[in-house]
C-alpha cells in the first residue's frame, strides 16, 4: 500500500450500540406504560402492575347445630391493652426475648338459661291473673374478640426470635396475646353489672309477655 492510498482511506464509522436496534415504537410504548403506571396518565393503566387479591377459600362446612334454650338479655363491649413480654434467662433482650403491645377489643353476652325450667318453675293463681316465675341467675358467655377492632401496636423481638420466624409456619402468631386479652375481658365482665342488667331485661321481657296474655301481676324470682 502506497502513501497515497493511506491518505485516501476514510476512517471506519463506529458501530451503533445494540440497544439502537430495538424498534423506536417499542421504546415509546414501554415509556408510556411506565409513566402511566407511575403518574396515572393513562386511564386504565394505573393498576397495570398493581397487586391482585384472590380468595380461593373452599366452602364452609357446618360441623354441628345446637339448640340454645337461653335468652340473650345483655351484651357488653370491652377493650384492653395487652403488654406481653417474654424473656430468656442469662440472655439480653436483643438476643432472645419478645414484647408485644396489643389492643384487644371484644364483647361478652349475658344470658338466662331456660333449659332447666320444670313444672314448678311457673306458678299461677286460680284466676290466672297472677304468676310467679323462678329462674336461675344470669350467666356470662365466652368473650368474643373482634378481629376488625383488635390489632398489634408494636412487636419487639430478639435476634434469635427473628431467625426462628424465618422457619416458622406462622411467624405472626398472636394466639398468646389473644388468649390473654380474652381472659382480661372475661374478668372485666365479671366485675361489671352485666348480669344484673341481663336479669332486669329478662324480667321486663317476661312481664310484658305474660301481661299480654291477661296476667296483671307477674313476679320473677332469681335463685
Amino acid at each position: 500500500m502506497t502513501s497515497t492510498d493511506v491518505k485516501d482511506a476514510k476512517p471506519r464509522a463506529p458501530r451503533p450500540p445494540r440497544w439502537s436496534k430495538i424498534p423506536l415504537a417499542l421504546v415509546v410504548v414501554a415509556a408510556l406504560l411506565f409513566l402511566g403506571s407511575r403518574l396515572d396518565l393513562l386511564p386504565g393503566f394505573g393498576n397495570l402492575f398493581g397487586e391482585e387479591t384472590r380468595d380461593r377459600t373452599g366452602p364452609t362446612l357446618l360441623e354441628s347445630i345446637q339448640d340454645l334454650d337461653r335468652y340473650e338479655a345483655a351484651s357488653g363491649n370491652f377493650q384492653v391493652v395487652v403488654d406481653l413480654e417474654k424473656d430468656a434467662k442469662y440472655l439480653p433482650d436483643a438476643i432472645r426475648g419478645t414484647r408485644t403491645l396489643y389492643v384487644g377489643a371484644g364483647s361478652v353476652s349475658s344470658y338466662v338459661d331456660f333449659g332447666g325450667l320444670g313444672e314448678g318453675s311457673v306458678t299461677t293463681d286460680e284466676a290466672r291473673t297472677s304468676a310467679t316465675i323462678r329462674l336461675p341467675h344470669a350467666r356470662l358467655g365466652e368473650p368474643a374478640l373482634d378481629p376488625d377492632r383488635s390489632y398489634a401496636v408494636s412487636k419487639q423481638r430478639g435476634l434469635l426470635d427473628r431467625l426462628g420466624d424465618l422457619f416458622s409456619d406462622n411467624p405472626a402468631d398472636e394466639r398468646a396475646v389473644n388468649q390473654l386479652a380474652a381472659r382480661h375481658i372475661a374478668d372485666a365482665a365479671k366485675e361489671s353489672e352485666l348480669t344484673g342488667r341481663a336479669e332486669k331485661n329478662t324480667t321486663s321481657m317476661l312481664q310484658g309477655l305474660l301481661r299480654s296474655l291477661g296476667f296483671t301481676k307477674v313476679t320473677v324470682v332469681y335463685a
